[in-house]
């Protein structure tokens, strides 16, 4: 989303370190957390990295302090900022959300008024079938939070029920910086707000939510095939998904 761009641990290393090689060597051995007040804090080797607003990486509990903390661990002979999205989440969150939460809030529930499963196929047969068996349950569910949405007649754009809408951004309102940092990343990979609603409050796990999510790739798949590349981003994708559920069960532990 535009209002929350990745931030990179090697500039809030950079920044907690003083660090300024082009490539971010390794320079702690051991890394842990610790108790401060109101939560967790991220430390390597006892001091704590800085994100890029140069404050400590201090999360809401031991269980989202460790899963951080364990990218920081796993690093080898250099920092390589694509392999800690965890970080990424956290840096986020800690620097930009607070300032940003109505804007962000709003972007959710604007991928509401054209959720992907508002839009299910009209052809061929085997896919409308198991759209409507797939996804018909979940509409359900977001209809209970009171988020009832129209489906479209094929791709013609179906405007949503304003109400519909306000409830998605009064769901995303409700959530502390770090779910709602998690939430504004899930809904645009999924291409649903009912769907990343599902995975933060519980209800999906994240790699069950993205398959959803991919149910007309899926099928295009099966009757022709998949390359190489393609099979890789959506291994990426489906890991992403898969952290993003970590990341909400965590906030919760």
């Amino acid at each position: 989303m535009s209002h929350i761009p990745p931030l990179d641990p090697m500039v809030a290393a950079r920044k907690g370190f003083r660090e300024s090689e082009d490539r971010l060597k390794r320079f702690w051995k051991t890394v842990d957390v610790g108790p401060v007040e109101g939560g967790w804090r991220v430390l390597l080797d006892g001091r704590s990295p800085k994100t890029p607003g140069g404050v400590p990486y201090d999360l809401p509990t031991e269980t989202v302090a460790r899963l951080v903390a364990d990218e920081w661990a796993a690093q080898g002979e250099f920092l390589i900022p694509a392999t800690m999205p965890a970080t990424r989440l956290a840096a986020t969150a800690i620097d930009r959300i607070e300032q940003a939460r109505n804007a962000v809030a709003d972007e959710i529930a604007a991928y509401a008024g054209s959720d992907l499963l508002s839009y299910p196929a009209d052809h061929p047969t085997p896919l409308v079938e198991r759209q409507a068996r797939e996804w018909g349950p979940w509409r359900d569910w977001a209809a209970g939070l009171g988020v009832e949405l129209v489906v479209a007649d094929g791709l013609t754009h179906r405007a949503q029920d304003p109400a519909a809408l306000a409830r998605v951004k009064a769901l995303a309102l409700e959530l502390d910086v770090f779910a709602l940092t998690a939430l504004a990343t899930a809904v645009p990979l999924l291409g649903s707000a009912v769907l990343g609603l599902a995975v933060q409050r519980g209800a999906l796990r994240g790699e069950t939510a993205f398959d959803l999510s991919r149910l007309d790739e899926a099928h295009q798949e099966s009757q022709w095939g998949v390359d190489a590349e393609a099979e890789a981003r959506t291994a990426a994708r489906r890991d992403e998904a898969t952290l993003l559920d970590r990341w909400f069960r965590a906030l919760e532990a």
